[in-house]
């Protein structure tokens, strides 16, 4: 069997976009994010930067550090882009989320070439289309054309031939496997395992005794590349959501109102670019001592109203205003969940939301001809991140 499965996975995503972007960022060590790191370049890295990590740690270890907010449209069109010329490339493509696939080019051996140099183009593409780096792993499964792609980081392209993959796995760390964290190959490593090789060669038996049944079976069969798993394309999304990370400087409930005003408007505005509508609404807040929550609400129907939308998700924030204001807020973020294409529900009597959805349609007919910033609500005016009125050339040409 020909190792015929591609994991593609962008390098450093948006610390990349950004110095694409921005030229004086490049070759520096700079960092994507507010209160922790989303994204760090690989000069950041090599000098200890990670991401999750936050920014007054990462600026204790890497001084001089450069960081940026996230720019997460330009992060989308970047990722639309790829997944373009991952598209063109075959037509089985699995998204695994905004910068990686797995794409199975078997069968193209006679029309396009080798795996490898189907692999080669791919990568070539996305760095003179895209100008982003990407790193290809090709393998005869899911899992270990995902390990090679990430051996292999960054900017590389890794081939695992089936008579060598045994060879390559064995030697590397335990926590190259799927599902092996810190806690587990903590317990791995007081037994004495801490290659994956040392897995495989345990038996499944033992494992299942360290770790669970369900733990222990799985990683017993990922050591020897037991993974039947197909690569599935035409899997649609079950969540769109989008967030915005607040920094470290206080924010008024009448500021929060605003930004969840904004993920509203960008959130369902995907949904119907998508024909798609949703019922369960989320949303998640991260606070200055780094822990997360989350707050849910089912709407009784599914929707693509913006009004809809923003009336469950401001109820579930003004019932945290209290907790908001004890606790610095640093994140905030919006999820719509249980999605359906939208011409598969059937709309209930009365429409109560037929007014609004005939406003949502006028707005995004303007903002898909003239741009995202061209219309937007006068709530937003003067606000950070918000709406800015552009200035009309002065009729008679003085300026201004």
């Amino acid at each position: 069997m020909q190792a015929t499965i591609l994991h593609a996975d962008l390098d450093s995503f948006y610390a990349s976009v950004e110095q694409r972007d921005r030229p004086e960022l490049r070759g520096r060590a700079m960092a994507v994010g507010g209160g922790v790191i989303l994204a760090a370049s690989y000069e950041a890295r090599s000098r200890g930067v990670r991401t999750a990590m936050p920014i007054r740690a990462a600026r204790e270890r890497c001084p001089g550090l450069i960081t940026v907010d996230p720019r997460m449209e330009a992060y989308s069109e970047a990722s639309r882009r790829v997944f373009e010329i991952f598209g063109d490339t075959t037509p089985l493509v699995e998204p695994i989320s905004i910068d990686e696939a797995f794409l199975d080019v078997g069968g193209l051996g006679r029309l396009v070439g080798s795996p490898e140099l189907i692999a080669s183009r791919l990568r070539e593409r996305v760095a003179v289309d895209v100008g982003l780096a990407i790193s290809v792993g090709v393998a005869r499964t899911k899992f270990l054309a995902k390990v090679a792609s990430r051996v292999c980081k960054p900017d590389g392209l890794l081939v695992v031939e089936p008579d060598g993959e045994l060879e390559f796995l064995h030697p590397l760390p335990v926590e190259r496997l799927w599902g092996v964290g810190p806690v587990t190959a903590d317990k791995l490593a007081e037994k004495g395992i801490t290659t994956v090789g040392e897995v495989a060669a345990s038996g499944e038996g033992p494992l299942v005794a360290i770790l669970g049944r369900g733990s222990g079976r799985h990683i017993h069969a990922l050591a020897h590349n037991r993974d039947p798993r197909p690569v599935v394309s035409g899997k649609r999304r079950a969540s769109i959501g989008s967030q915005r990370a607040l920094g470290r400087r206080s924010r008024t409930f009448p500021d929060l109102e605003a930004i969840l005003l904004e993920l509203v408007d960008r959130v369902s505005r995907r949904l119907r670019n998508g024909h798609r509508v949703g019922r369960t609404v989320t949303l998640r807040f991260r606070f200055g001592d780094f822990t997360r929550d989350t707050r849910s609400r089912t709407l009784g129907e599914a929707t693509g109203s913006t009004a809809a939308f923003l009336d469950a998700s401001h109820g579930l924030l003004v019932a945290r205003r209290d907790e908001i204001a004890r606790r610095r807020l640093t994140l905030l973020g919006l999820t719509i969940a249980n999605l359906s294409p939208a011409d598969a529900v059937q709309q209930s009597l009365p429409f109560d939301h037929r007014s609004s959805a005939e406003l949502d349609r006028a707005l995004d007919a303007v903002r898909d001809r003239y741009g995202s910033s061209s219309i937007g609500r006068a709530t937003l005016l003067g606000r950070e991140g918000g709406l800015r009125v552009p200035l009309l050339p002065d009729p008679v040409g003085r300026g201004t």
